[in-house]
């Protein structure tokens, strides 16, 4: 039987990349980015889709534009016809829950067809974690030959993290940390997920604390500068600059320009020593799927979560 394989890309811009590897396969792109915003576990629902046109409204995305770019091209895939389906995803939060919702969703299916991950992340002699418009040609056909296929038990832990992650309470994702799966990445991606709640110390998340201290320890001459620098070293979460403005819009009281360069004031300095907690003043509607950010606190020691009191 002659083999029809589909390729579900993480973003436009791969499109091109591979087809300057000649792969000509068919391509579905997910344009979503369901690490924010309130999600519901059936894609294919009502629910879903105005959960979802609710949060990126502000982003720019109207109904039409969302129904159009995501929805419509998702429900007019005929998923069953495909003997194979690969997912090109990066080792990072934002790529690793579009992959869980991705995978779930095919589940949810009954898709037959064998399933691959190519996923991108630390490259042999290369310091830095790399996204798979990062890589060149020849590692792009290098990742593709050494794609991983996924078991049923990798699938069936895609399908439990998604539900797990449109519930209202994230407490037992730190039950997945250490599990053993084909995912070379899921453990550092549900380790940041745990630290984007905010800290017992001070009110802040860690990659909200990080940036102060960037601020505190770099010349860092303006919130433009500021979001390219955060943007460049952010670890594991993979967000676009359009979420490190919206995070450092809500630092704004914790930080001053003075002398052509941004600095930290008292209450900055303060969160950074994590001697007074900001919690009160930062508390706003945030939702990671289905779960109030300021309804839990992580611990860092423990590395756990617990409901705020």
């Amino acid at each position: 039987m002659q083999q029809q394989i589909l390729h579900i890309l993480n973003g436009d811009s791969l499109t091109p990349r591979l087809a300057a590897i000649n792969i000509k396969d068919e391509q579905l792109v997910w344009r979503e980015m369901l690490c924010e915003g309130k999600t519901s576990y059936d894609l294919k629902s009502e629910t879903f889709k105005q959960e979802r046109i609710a949060h990126l409204t502000p982003f720019g995305a109207d109904e039409k534009t969302y129904t159009e770019s995501f929805i419509e091209p998702l429900l007019a895939t005929n998923f069953a016809k495909y003997t194979a389906i690969v997912l090109w995803f990066e080792y990072d939060l934002f790529c690793h829950i579009n992959m869980i919702a991705a995978l779930s969703f095919l589940k949810q299916l009954k898709v037959s067809g064998e399933i691959y991950l190519v996923c991108s992340g630390w490259i042999e002699n290369d310091p830095n974690l790399k996204g798979l418009g990062e890589l060149s040609d020849e590692q792009l056909k290098s990742h593709y030959k050494e794609k991983i296929e996924l078991t049923h038990s990798d699938i069936e832990l895609a399908d439990t993290l998604w539900k797990l992650y449109c519930t209202d309470n994230h407490t037992k994702f730190k039950n997945y940390v250490t599990l053993s799966s084909s995912f070379p990445y899921l453990s550092n991606c549900i380790n940041a997920h745990l630290k984007r709640f905010p800290s017992v110390t001070n009110g802040l998340n860690v990659l909200e604390t990080h940036i102060l201290k960037i601020i505190h320890k770099e010349e860092i001459k303006s919130t433009r500068q500021l979001t390219g620098y955060i943007l460049q070293y952010q670890g594991y979460y993979g967000f676009g600059d359009l979420q490190i403005v919206q995070i450092i819009k809500r630092l704004a009281p914790f930080f001053e320009s003075k002398s052509e360069r941004l600095v930290l004031n008292r209450k900055g300095l303060l969160a950074i020593d994590g001697l007074q907690s900001f919690y009160d003043q930062l508390s706003d509607d945030t939702v990671f799927g289905n779960c109030d950010k300021y309804e839990y606190c992580y611990h860092p020691e423990q590395k756990i979560l617990t409901k705020h009191e």
